[in-house]
């Protein structure tokens, strides 16, 4: 498969190369032979982009795949969530209303019995729900709950316009996750009202989104068998149709603009202020350990948690100081999926990778038997050390000057 990349004002359209990370798995047989042995049946693709700097250290990118096919659909999951907190913070600048901020304290009601009003946020310091607490909860612990509340703040279909107008075009965000909300359910959305010194300063009606986003994909049905809403065998396959789609290279292209907005056309940058960069920046980077406002318990929510191509998703790795990873995760359906940039501020590297890796023996969806624990975690950890080691023998012409990230370490 030869895909053609383009955007970034760095670098010319590239025919990406197919060959170098299935030879990188080959050369470590005792990590990656399930994966080699099985890659349909685990559903694996992997996107790799290399950052080099010029004299003027402004980033140029080359990209690797390893069986790509942004048509052959795979649950995102939470990842998802990433385009949401760029897109309520887009909307939040949009609107120029004095005194609202992403800051700004919000209530949500409820209009129709599927649902749910907000008062309070009792993670919050002060106890109210925000869009900033919001995000901080989604790239801390990919929270469903904040998510969800940010698709009814952004709106369903503000939220597809945007993943058009930024060139997504394989994407669509249709629902909310983990509350079975789809068919109509999915095109309502709450009222909402922010506050400045327990003033309304922005009241949003509830909305309805009558459109339908369809998408050319294969493989939306899956397994033989799933548990259905009352936990009954249904001898069918498992149906993602209608279901959010968001495949790797417009996962990765949203990471490279976010990451460096400078490489791009001012149209493909996305609207957001110096304050929103640096706010996004560092609770993508964050652990959960580091955090005061929202606070974790430490046990549950441990240092690597949610950092699975290098650390998989183990509670006692030791967290290297010399490296961040900026990343969103997604975990469902047995797909387990990672997009990040990774920076070690000691040995100057740099690089953008994602990947997405299915574990379903059993065949059966919706009945929790995944096999997350014995192959996707460790594919993931494996993949993301190897290509890290790639990296640091990687010969370049000129070391990345990382100023830009040294706040986040």
């Amino acid at each position: 498969m030869v895909i053609l990349l383009s955007g970034a004002l760095s670098s010319e359209a590239q025919q990406i190369d197919t060959v170098l990370i299935q030879k990188i798995l080959q050369s470590h047989p005792a990590l990656f032979s399930v994966i080699l042995q099985h890659p349909n049946r685990k559903e694996v693709q992997v996107l790799y982009t290399q950052v080099d700097r010029d004299k003027s250290n402004h980033p140029h990118f080359k990209t690797y795949s390893y069986r790509l096919d942004d048509e052959h659909y795979f649950y995102p999951a939470s990842t998802v969530k990433l385009p949401a907190s760029i897109f309520a913070l887009e909307k939040i600048n949009k609107l120029k209303i004095d005194g609202l901020a992403a800051s700004s304290p919000l209530t949500i009601d409820s209009v129709r019995k599927e649902q749910k009003p907000v008062v309070k946020d009792i993670t919050a310091a002060n106890g109210m729900a925000s869009v900033a607490h919001y995000i901080k909860k989604i790239l801390l612990v990919s929270d469903n709950d904040a998510f969800n509340r940010l698709f009814e703040f952004i709106g369903r279909a503000e939220i597809n316009a945007k993943l058009k107008e930024y060139g997504f075009s394989k994407s669509r965000i249709l629902n909310r996750l983990a509350i079975r909300d789809g068919g109509e359910n999915a095109r309502h959305t709450n009222p909402i009202s922010f506050y400045r010194n327990n003033k309304i300063v922005y009241r949003q009606p509830a909305a309805y989104d009558p459109k339908d986003y369809p998408l050319s994909l294969t493989n939306t049905m899956m397994g033989k068998a799933y548990l259905d809403s009352s936990d009954q065998l249904v001898n069918k396959p498992f149906d993602f149709n209608n279901r959010n789609a968001y495949p790797l290279t417009d996962q990765q292209e949203l990471m490279k603009r976010l990451i460096f907005p400078e490489a791009f056309a001012p149209r493909q940058q996305f609207k957001l202020s110096a304050a929103d960069y640096d706010f996004l920046y560092r609770y993508m980077s964050k652990y959960p350990t580091e955090s005061d406002d929202p606070k974790y318990d430490s046990s549950e929510y441990f240092a690597a948690y949610g950092k699975f191509l290098f650390y998989g998703q183990e509670k006692n790795a030791a967290v290297d100081s010399n490296i961040r990873i900026f990343n969103k995760i997604g975990d469902s359906y047995g797909f387990l999926i990672d997009n990040m940039y990774f920076v070690d501020y000691k040995n100057k590297v740099e690089f953008f990778l994602i990947a997405v890796v299915q574990s379903n023996d059993d065949e059966v969806y919706n009945d929790n038997k995944y096999e997350y624990e014995t192959v996707c975690y460790p594919f993931m950890k494996n993949l993301g050390k190897v290509i890290y080691q790639y990296e640091l023998q990687r010969k370049k012409k000129r070391l990345p000057d990382l100023t830009k990230f040294e706040k986040y370490r």
